[in-house]
């Protein structure tokens, strides 16, 4: 393997790698922290600003409507004077909400079929995992658009729709994870020593894809919040009342086409920033529970 840039003269090769490592695992670091930061912020702006601030996020003033930005309303007012900071806070507990509950019984779900194909193996195995195929040729948002449309609008509706479209692939990590872990001595050390298969799913198996399926629980949030925040924009699962980012960016749409930039432009962004940093943090727990990949980064 070579190196792109020349040594220093003098200078052994060994010290480039190294330094090259050192600087990567600084940039890695100073990342980690600022997604740490911005998911901290998130959480306490979500848990603390509707008690601290005794507004009502509801409040219709028409004489302030679509002020731009200022020190009375930092993200400026909506198209009925409603303070755009405090909705898009409120905006984000609901998306973030919505994201967690799905993800979790996303997870829960996948972890549960994922486990028994693999433990199973034969024809089990195989049937599970066409039945997993079947769902998952059929694309997510449009099966999502359908179990919405089967309940009256609101939060869980689409909760369920999120989770039950998700699952499929932390039910593929997990089948893949229990079929290597099966495939290690001391499982046959077990089986050999007379443990049941359940004994061996619930202290051997089980504990040893955990890991993957809470990574793919972290990774899934920031997902389930696009797809809450797209079924939103599309009308569709939350009422237009209830403040969620889809549904801020969804009524500011006229907004935007009027050359009204902020309504669009805030909830946008929280979309993204959270979503980024959740997902900047799941991406180093990766790198840590995968030390193989993780050298591969510092090369």
């Amino acid at each position: 393997m070579t190196c792109d840039a020349p040594a220093p003269a003098g200078a052994p090769a060994g010290t480039v790698w190294r330094s090259r490592g050192t600087d990567r695992r600084s940039t890695r670091t100073l990342r980690v922290r600022v997604c740490a930061v911005l998911v901290a912020v998130t959480v306490l702006a979500v848990l603390a600003v509707p008690p601290l601030v005794q507004l009502d996020q509801q409040a219709v003033d028409l004489a302030a409507k679509l002020r731009p930005p200022s020190w009375e309303h930092p993200f400026g007012t909506d198209d009925v004077g409603r303070d755009l900071l405090l909705r898009c806070v409120y905006g984000l507990r609901v998306s973030l909400l919505v994201g967690v509950a799905a993800a979790v019984t996303a997870t829960v779900v996948g972890t549960a079929v994922g486990a028994a194909a693999g433990a199973l193996g034969g024809w089990a195995d195989r049937a599970i995992m066409r039945v997993v195929d079947t769902v998952s040729s059929v694309p997510h948002l449009l099966l999502g658009i359908f179990i919405v449309a089967m309940f009256r609008p609101g939060v869980w509706p689409v909760v369920v729709s999120v989770a039950l479209t998700h699952w499929l692939s932390t039910a593929r990590i997990v089948r893949a994870e229990v079929m290597s872990v099966r495939a290690r001595p001391y499982i046959d050390a077990a089986v050999s020593g007379g443990a049941s298969r359940w004994r061996v799913a619930v202290r051997h198996l089980l504990p040893g894809v955990l890991p993957q399926a809470g990574l793919a629980a972290v990774l899934m949030v920031p997902h389930a919040m696009w797809h809450e925040s797209a079924l939103s924009f599309l009308g569709l699962g939350l009422p237009a009342h209830t403040a969620s980012l889809g549904t801020l960016v969804q009524t500011a749409r006229g907004s935007l086409l009027a050359g009204q930039w902020w309504p669009t432009l805030f909830p946008g962004l929280f979309i993204i920033v959270p979503t980024l940093a959740i997902a900047g943090l799941a991406g180093a727990w990766r790198e840590r529970i995968n030390p193989r990949r993780r050298s591969e980064l510092m090369l």
